[in-house]
């Protein structure tokens, strides 16, 4: 007879930053490692409570007098896109799309380079090298897909996007997505996440992570525009009503401390059943 242990991560914080958000915000993240035998079960279960992956590292929002960030999930069953979302997925029809096993290439590299240069010149990727860019796609202690999107319409295929996502035991979380800066008339941000709800559909699962939503944040604004969203607010997914009902503001009080908030975070139990 074997028994094995409860999952029972230790947790840390980091010191706070720049918010890459929000104007004269500081933020802070809580983490853990991802790691070991039951990563995939510490993934699937933390994703449903707000945290996201980086590599080998669970993380979520833990800022000191700020709750702007919530994560974002889509309602794959009940979604439908609105008249711009239609329009978006035909005036990308001609890409094809392509999932493989988290493995980088020169391609995602300089598609990468010229994503980040004109949009995130400032940002924590911008002094990224092709060794930093594999560890990015490559270290993964779970289930995960690169998502490619490839346009082969004229004389040589060039691939125009990519989506890093782990596959969950309830839905797909985009990781990261990246797209080529010319193809901007093309919304390939949106266009990337309505494809990745076909995916979910087609696999029947229920939903697609998104990341986080910011209130007040002009970079991550547009994830409101999709239905059957869900928030992660207060410990429970809710549905995203009318966004004016959220903001950014700050207060000392905002946030619970950081005990209270790990000993509230449900850990999967992975003991054996007794025989």
């Amino acid at each position: 007879m074997r028994h094995t242990l409860p999952i029972a991560p230790q947790f840390y914080v980091t010191a706070p930053q720049a918010c890459p958000y929000l104007d004269k915000r500081r933020e802070r993240k809580l983490f853990t490692a991802l790691q070991g035998e039951h990563a995939n079960t510490l993934n699937n279960t933390l994703s449903k409570q707000g945290f996201r992956r980086s590599q080998n590292v669970l993380y979520r929002p833990s800022c000191a007098d700020c709750s702007a960030c919530l994560s974002a999930r889509i309602r794959v069953a009940d979604f439908k896109p609105n008249r711009s979302q239609r329009k978006c997925l035909k005036r990308n029809h001609m890409l094809e799309r392509e999932a493989t096993s988290p493995w980088a290439t020169e391609e995602q590299y300089e598609l990468f380079r010229r994503y980040l240069d004109p949009r995130h010149s400032d940002g924590g990727m911008a002094d990224m090298d092709i060794f930093e860019f594999a560890a990015m796609i490559e270290e993964t202690p779970v289930k995960s897909r690169v998502v490619e999107y490839w346009d082969r319409s004229g004389d040589s295929p060039a691939l125009i996007a990519t989506s890093l996502t782990d596959v969950l035991d309830d839905g797909l979380s985009m990781v990261y997505s990246f797209y080529d800066p010319d193809w901007s008339r093309n919304s390939l941000g949106s266009y990337i996440i309505l494809d990745h709800v076909r995916i979910a559909q087609e696999a029947g699962l229920p939903y697609v992570y998104l990341g986080y939503w910011v209130p007040g944040s002009p970079k991550m604004g547009y994830k409101a525009g999709f239905g059957a969203l869900e928030i992660f607010r207060g410990g429970v997914w809710q549905n995203l009503s009318d966004t004016e009902d959220y903001d950014a503001d700050t207060h000392p009080l905002s946030v619970d401390p950081i005990a209270e908030q790990v000993a509230r975070i449900n850990l999967p139990d992975t003991r054996a059943p007794k025989e």
